[in-house]
């Protein structure tokens, strides 16, 4: 029988496999947040990789948002100027260590997260009770 020597990553891999389209958009915004304060603490530390690396990690976030948008509905345009210009101030965050410009994005990303988060709780609070009165 085997034992699982990282109960932690089996618990991570499962919630991410059972999670909803909508979880896993809130994960990755959640994410993007986590890679952008180690890169945070990366560059206070002056530590080039640690920055960098992390400042990748949340580009990549940011990047698959952007190519995974409807551009079909309206809104979409307006998102993809503002994961662009997320997308294009963390190559500049990484290229000159600013930290003023990282806490910038960050602010931006706090708010499509805590939107986001906004827009799953009214939609489930708009769904029908399922298993209701007939």
């Amino acid at each position: 029988m085997a034992i699982n020597k990282h109960p932690h990553q089996a618990y991570q891999q499962n919630a991410i496999t059972t999670a909803t389209p909508e979880q896993l958009t809130l994960m990755l915004y959640n994410g993007c947040l986590k890679f952008m304060k180690l890169a945070r603490q990366g560059i206070e530390q002056q530590n080039i990789e640690v920055k960098n690396v992390n400042l990748q990690k949340a580009q990549n976030i940011i990047h698959e948002f952007m190519v995974t948008l409807n551009t079909e509905i309206e809104i979409s345009q307006n998102l993809l100027q503002l994961y662009d210009y997320i997308y294009r101030r963390l190559i500049e965050v990484n290229i000159k260590n600013d930290l003023t410009i990282l806490e910038e994005v960050e602010g931006y990303v706090v708010e499509l997260r805590d939107t986001w988060k906004e827009a799953m709780l009214l939609s489930k609070q708009a769904q029908p009770v399922q298993g209701g009165q007939a």
